[in-house]
Parts: structure tokens; sequence; C-alpha cells
């Protein structure tokens, strides 16, 4: 009674936009030992024993530990980390954060009820290898800027 008398073709056409990519999750409970590569956003509520390096931003939740170097474009920071931070533009500090390690940073935000212990170094511009292959490039006399690997 209600069915097509015509067969066509019912196939989705492909986008032509380009897929959007998602953050990443590491939920509360979750432990990883190990590196993370993301290309894009990544929040981490768990706990990561290594190193992240992040095309965009990087989140570290209340209840979030870092156990390792973060190097990301941006990032906010409401949990713990032990590592050096390098992050390109903004890095928050908020909330009852806790950050044990040098900072090397365009911007810096510390909200007064987080806690900081170590260097900061502040750039109006930060050169920031957002992924492995990365070469070191000198730029002061302190620490060096990294730049992407061509």
């Amino acid at each position: 009674m209600f069915t097509s008398k015509s067969k066509e073709n019912s196939s989705v056409p492909e986008s032509s936009a380009p897929a959007k990519v998602g953050a990443s999750i590491i939920a509360s409970g979750t432990v990883i030992k190990g590196d993370i590569e993301c290309s894009g956003d990544i929040r981490i509520d768990g706990t990561l024993k290594g190193n992240v390096h992040a095309t965009n931003k990087v989140f570290i939740g209340t209840e979030g530990l870092v156990e390792g170097d973060i190097h990301c474009v941006n990032a906010d920071i409401l949990g713990k980390v032990q590592g050096k931070v390098t992050v390109k533009d903004l890095l928050n500090i908020r909330g009852k954060a806790h950050v044990k390690g040098d900072l090397f940073t365009g911007k810096l935000q510390v909200e007064p009820s987080a806690s900081f212990n170590g260097n900061c170094h502040m750039a109006g511009s930060t050169t920031v290898a957002a992924l492995p292959g990365a070469s070191a490039v000198k730029v002061g006399e302190d620490e060096p800027e990294y730049a992407e690997a061509e």
C-alpha cells in the first residue's frame, strides 16, 4: 500500500566537507602507560604515565593525572601534572590544579586556588612540536623550542 514502485538508488551521497576530528577522552579510572599522539583535542580524566603530543588542546580534568611531558597548542589543567609543559598559545592552570615542572608557553593564566612549582618561560609566540619527529631549534639560552620536522 505504501511501497514505492520505482527502485531508486538509496545510497547516501558522500559529503565533500572534510571530516572533523573529535576529542579523544581518557576516562576516570583508566591508566595508560606510554606516549600519546593526538591529532586534535584530548581530555584526560584518568592517569597517563607518559608524554602527550596534541595538535590542538589538552584538557586535564579534576581527577586527571599526567606523569610526563605535555606538548600542545592550548591547555587547561584542573588536575595534576608532573613534567615539562610546552604550550604554543595559552596555558590555563585552574581550580585546585597542581603542576610540578617547567612551563614553556606563549601566555599563562593561573587561578589563585591552583598551585605551580617550577620555572616558567614565556614568549609572545612559541613554536611547539605537535607530534614526534620534530627537530629542536635553539631560540634562547635556556631551553630549546621545537619546530615541525620537514
